[in-house]
């Protein structure tokens, strides 16, 4: 009489490889997601700097007037 194998041949199941195959396109979405974060981020980041610099700049040409105001009362 033969022994029955011991071991045990894995195979592949449709319900297996169509998960599998949702976790790689999860996955690849969620690298795209966070790509596009990062991008977004340093966008913000660039808008903010010229935000301040226009506000530097405009508080700049205010301070700028007032000094001249005084300059042109004082004889």
């Amino acid at each position: 009489m033969t022994e029955p194998r011991a071991r045990h041949e894995s195979f592949a199941c449709a319900p297996g490889l169509r998960l599998e195959a949702h976790e790689r396109l999860s996955s690849l979405q969620f690298a795209a997601l966070d790509d596009k974060l990062a991008r977004l981020e340093a966008l913000l980041e660039r808008l903010e700097r010229r935000l301040w610099l226009t506000v530097y700049g405009v508080a700049g040409v205010i301070l700028a007037e007032a000094f001249q105001g005084l300059m042109n009362a004082a004889p």
